[in-house]
């Protein structure tokens, strides 16, 4: 039922970063929604900008943490990529069996290629992935939480990026 679907998006609300919560001390870090709706935006603009599939990028970037509605939000430290892999995927086919057969088939297809990591937009998600966290760091470093903390997230995101434009906002954010 859509119903459903509808309220495991709800649910991303109330799911926290893990990362932001164990490493900075907060109680109250930003929700995986947070982090898709800022996400998504940057997604849209610079995919715009870039001339890329933004149709498909935004729809990756929205489906690509909706799995943590149901399994939450793993850090690399307290899971293996393989278990986390199969977890989340046994989770995206029960999210979206519910829908229209033709919309669970293309998000699946969204999914698996997101998942690959290997064409032009499911790599760019991914670095905008970084580039948010990169942006959420910053708001930490502003709110004045510990720079030697937050440097790891930052070191994370510039180690990801390779996209040459958002190399270029990422030295303009640190500046």
């Amino acid at each position: 039922m859509l119903e459903d679907f509808f309220q495991i998006i709800i649910n991303l609300k109330n799911v926290q970063r893990k990362g932001w919560k164990n490493k900075l001390d907060l109680k109250n870090s930003e929700s995986v929604a947070d982090h898709s709706y800022s996400m998504a935006f940057m997604a849209l603009v610079i995919s715009e900008i870039q001339g890329m599939d933004t149709k498909k990028i935004i729809k990756m970037s929205l489906l690509h943490d909706l799995v943590e509605s149901v399994v939450g939000d793993f850090t690399p430290d307290e899971i293996t990529k393989t278990k986390k892999h199969e977890l989340e995927n046994n989770s995206m086919k029960k999210i979206i069996a519910n829908l229209p057969n033709n919309l669970s088939h293309e998000y699946q297809q969204i999914w698996d290629e997101f998942q690959i990591h290997q064409s032009e937009e499911s790599v760019f998600v991914h670095e905008i992935d970084k580039l948010e966290m990169a942006f959420q760091a910053k708001t930490y470093l502003d709110k004045g939480f510990s720079k030697e903390k937050i440097q790891l997230f930052i070191d994370a995101a510039n180690k990801e990026i390779r996209n040459t434009y958002l190399k270029k906002i990422m030295a303009n954010l640190f500046q």
